[in-house]
């Protein structure tokens, strides 16, 4: 037999869960409560903008009081106030909204300022208080109402003495929570969760007035800036304030290199300012930034990982989007096709601001690389749409220290059929340490040949995914790994001219497992040059950086001596302790400039 009813919920119940569960952060309470009050104030307004109120010339505002002797911290609003029977209805329901109700109400107002939609935002003062009171005046001609609980299942309302309209909330802060009732940490709490609040926050103030080009204006210094700029049109933005923003927003007193500002509409309403930062040191390890997601300039968490996309939390910036779809901790978003659509308009716009930067100024574009190059590099990587709308500025640093597009050292595409007889995609070379490899950039200069500097520890992982998108366009190779390909000259060498020459540098080389082989290069200055093959140098690093344990590449080199090289050429005319001599020399001299010699190796050699 089948029966139907209805769910019931204990308030007993539900309290102890409010408390300790409703906010991952016990602290947003105080953004819960003066948020409260600037819905209060936004309703009261588009009453009077409809008729429904009387006009007031009086400042829209919001006091918070910290009372350290009372143990009190007071959230004062001049909003819309409440009757007995709206307290009734909106603070001893749980979860009943006052805002879903205001717009239900009045349908042709517009929901714009209003955050409040699930009622349970009064209800986080209990995480830090013993006992809330409420003193509360309607706009309406009905008297005051004082409601007060201590957060168990029992309430006690009645009539009370309320001069002005609107709501006082006083919080008896509970034992434990004395870090509440310091002015300097609300003063913290208000500039992290209300800086951007639309309506004047003072913190205890004192109520002096002056007069000021003929108007009467508070003494008290107000915490918060109600129209940001990331509110204005762009086009009324001057570069100073674009940077006393970033200066004031994120105390970081190292002018940015350039920023985006978004402002749009449509398809979803979405305003705010991203700011590539300056790097202040060669970063080992990618250093996050702070990009600050709020809501009708209400703010709810940093670095938002369904709005923000990860590579762009490298920057600091700040993104109001009313129209994002939070749950009831504000602190995360349900997951929504909408969110999806304003990462990747994010996104969008970044790629459009570097490209337009890449081709419209060229010179400041090559100046801020080593600050963006991580930046752009990273985004490649996790969000293959990125790389698509950026490929084409991805820019590297040459031999002779000029910037070019990666795209401009691909070669043509390898055909299906050059492929199956062997022919491979054109050999990109490339720099990862200028000091180190100086030898090798000395004969790539000199046989003109041309490689990218790639120095960054991004770039490993980088020229991988480079190879991984244009398989048939491009491979990279280290400057000491090819030079059999790169440098060898075209002349044919004679096996029995060398044969003997090999084995006489293997009889006397002190590294009886190095291998050893001969070719012509096309320059004669350098003797011997160690070759490791490309494929065993990354996996080495690729061990290196998972920490599986590190691998000499050089146990698999290759050392090939310049047949060229007028010491080479004569070593066989030498005396035996002469041939010693000169070939330990040389092997030396190659392993120097490809890596650091062992405590050992370095004795040796001296």
């Amino acid at each position: 037999m089948e029966k139907k009813g209805k769910i019931k919920i204990s308030s007993e119940n539900m309290m102890p869960i409010i408390k300790k569960w409703l906010y991952s952060d016990k602290d947003i309470f105080l953004r819960e409560i003066v948020a409260n009050g600037v819905d209060a104030i936004t309703k009261h307004k588009k009453l009077v903008e409809m008729g429904e109120a009387q006009k007031t010339e009086e400042e829209y505002r919001i006091n918070v009081y910290v009372d350290e002797k009372a143990k009190t911290l007071t959230v004062e609003d001049n909003g819309i106030g409440m009757t007995a029977e709206e307290v009734e209805k909106y603070i001893t329901h749980i979860a009943f909204s006052g805002a879903n109700d205001f717009l239900q109400k009045y349908e042709n107002a517009s929901g714009d300022g209003i955050i409040g939609h699930f009622g349970l935002g009064f209800y986080s003062a209990y995480m830090v208080s013993e006992n809330v009171e409420i003193f509360t005046k309607s706009y309406k001609d009905e008297p005051a109402v004082k409601w007060e609980s201590d957060g168990d299942s029992t309430y006690t309302i009645e009539e009370t003495e309320k001069a002005e309209r609107g709501t006082k909330i006083v919080m008896h802060l509970a034992e434990g929570e004395e870090e509440f009732l310091k002015e300097y940490r609300i003063r913290e709490l208000l500039r992290k969760y209300c800086s951007f609040m639309p309506f004047n926050i003072y913190l205890n103030p004192t109520g002096e007035t002056e007069e000021k080009d003929g108007e009467v204006k508070s003494k008290d210094a107000v915490l918060n800036n109600t129209t940001p700029l990331y509110l204005k049109d762009p086009k009324e933005c001057t570069e100073e304030e674009y940077k006393n923003f970033y200066r004031d927003t994120f105390m970081d007193f190292n002018e940015p290199l350039f920023w985006i500002h978004l402002n749009m509409d449509y398809p979803f309403r979405l305003k705010g300012i991203l700011y590539f930062p300056q790097i202040k040191k060669q970063q080992v390890q990618l250093e996050k930034g702070q990009v600050k997601l709020y809501c009708n300039q209400v703010f709810i968490a940093d670095n938002i990982k369904e709005v923000i996309p990860e590579f762009l939390m490298l920057l600091n910036g700040v993104i109001d989007c009313p129209d994002i779809p939070l749950n009831v901790s504000r602190s995360f978003l349900q997951n929504d096709s909408q969110v999806q659509k304003i990462s990747k308009h994010i996104t969008k716009k970044v790629a459009d601001k570097l490209t337009s930067l890449f081709n419209t100024d060229r010179e400041h574009y090559e100046k801020c690389w080593k600050d963006i190059s991580t930046f752009i590099k990273f985004g490649c990587l996790k969000e293959d749409a990125f790389y698509d709308k950026v490929q084409n500025i991805i820019i590297f640093k040459n031999l002779a220290g000029e910037y070019k597009p990666l795209v401009e050292f691909f070669g043509e595409e390898v055909s299906e059929e050059d492929a199956k007889n062997g022919v491979q995609a054109k050999a990109v070379y490339y720099v990862s340490d200028e000091a180190q490899q100086a030898q090798y950039v000395a004969m790539f200069k000199d046989a003109g040949l041309d490689a990218v500097l790639c120095d960054t520890y991004i770039d490993p992982h980088f020229i991988s995914y480079i190879e991984y998108k244009n398989p048939k366009k491009c491979r990279f190779v280290r400057i000491d790994a090819d030079i059999d390909g790169a440098l060898k000259s075209a002349e044919e060498i004679k096996e029995e001219d060398v044969k003997d020459l090999v084995e006489t540098f293997k009889k006397h080389l002190v590294n009886k497992e190095i291998a050893v082989k001969a070719e012509k290069f096309k320059n004669g200055k350098v003797p011997a040059v160690v070759n490791v093959e490309e494929f065993m140098r990354r996996m080495s690093e690729m061990n290196g950086f998972y920490g599986m344990g590190d691998i000499d590449p050089s146990k698999n080199a290759t050392l090939v001596l310049n047949l060229t090289n007028p010491v080479v050429a004569s070593l066989l005319t030498q005396s035996e302790e002469k041939q010693a001599l000169i070939v330990n020399q040389i092997y030396y001299l190659a392993m120097l400039s490809y890596k650091k010699l062992s405590h050992e190796e370095l004795s040796d050699f001296v």
